[in-house]
């Protein structure tokens, strides 16, 4: 079948979605310009579909040590995330 070569990459497509969240939450939190964000979102997803389609081919052999490095990095963005939200709650001049 076509997707079993994809297979081994699909937590990184779940984590790789999980990951737009909190980067759109980082987003909020800075009061980004939604329109904007969107824009270099797509662009920054055609931009991964393409070296994804590419890079598979290539790669295929370090599947395990691409999810790896994708899921720790995705770990690190959402505790970044989690960690300014509380920053930027706690400012005094909000309240």
């Amino acid at each position: 079948m076509f997707l079993d070569a994809y297979l081994p990459f699909i937590w990184l497509i779940i984590f790789g979605n999980i990951e737009n969240l909190i980067l759109a939450s980082q987003g909020v939190v800075k009061g980004a310009n939604p329109l904007k964000l969107g824009i270099l979102s797509i662009i920054c997803v055609i931009i991964w579909l393409v070296i994804g389609t590419v890079g598979t081919s290539i790669f295929m052999d370090y599947a395990n040590v691409i999810d790896f490095i994708g899921g720790l990095a995705i770990f690190i963005l959402g505790l970044q995330s989690m960690v300014e939200a509380v920053r930027y709650n706690k400012d005094p001049e909000l309240e």
